[in-house]
């Protein structure tokens, strides 16, 4: 069922913020799991607690700049993210331009950023369930690249392989920038955020 067809009478004053990952020890720290990294680092920097909510995900509440906002990262595997993402948004009457997703993208660079305010699912499988089940894309979105497989691996295989030991000091910073760009996303707004951590 689509949750923005029908705007609800009224809104909450809370924003989302969904890490996208696969639960699971076998997937931790896995190039596929860099959304629920950010995630962790907001929490850790806002002192939130991840705890089992109900919405087939981890949640944790924190205060940022005076914003209210929800750490979600979903149980569902990366496949069925929208499951938990439209719940969260639906219990808590969330606008979608208030819902941002982050999660890996293939096509950048491995540290890279980016930034957009709606579009596409781009080839990812977990933000397509997003669309899906919100009824819109019209969400903003935060893309941590993850770089391309080389060309004798399968991309699968690649995106649940871990960062190489070259990789480590920049998707580290990649992690942390990330959240300071989610973290000015809810201070500012997309503009803003975009013409700082787009560059």
């Amino acid at each position: 069922m689509a949750l923005f067809r029908r705007q609800p009478a009224v809104m909450s004053d809370l924003s989302l913020l969904a890490g996208l990952g696969n639960i699971g020890a076998r997937y931790a720290g896995t190039r596929h799991n860099v959304g629920f990294l950010v995630a962790d680092e907001l929490a850790r920097r806002f002192s939130g607690r991840f705890r089992r909510g109900k919405f087939r995900a981890e949640d944790a509440t924190v205060a940022i700049g005076g914003h209210r906002a929800l750490l979600l990262k979903p149980h569902t595997l990366m496949n069925l993210s929208g499951d938990a993402v439209a719940a969260a948004a639906r219990f808590y009457r969330i606008p979608a331009e208030r819902i941002l997703v982050i999660y890996d993208d293939l096509a950048l660079p491995v540290g890279k950023l980016r930034l957009r305010a709606q579009g596409g699912a781009g080839g990812h499988n977990g933000v397509a369930h997003i669309i899906n089940r919100l009824g819109t894309d019209a969400f903003p979105r935060l893309r941590v690249g993850i770089g391309e497989p080389p060309p004798e691996m399968d991309r699968v295989d690649y995106v649940l392989s871990r960062f190489l030991g070259r990789e480590q000091p920049l998707i580290g910073d990649a992690v942390a920038r990330a959240a300071s760009a989610a973290e000015c996303w809810l201070r500012e707004g997309i503009e803003p955020a975009m013409n700082t951590w787009n560059g």
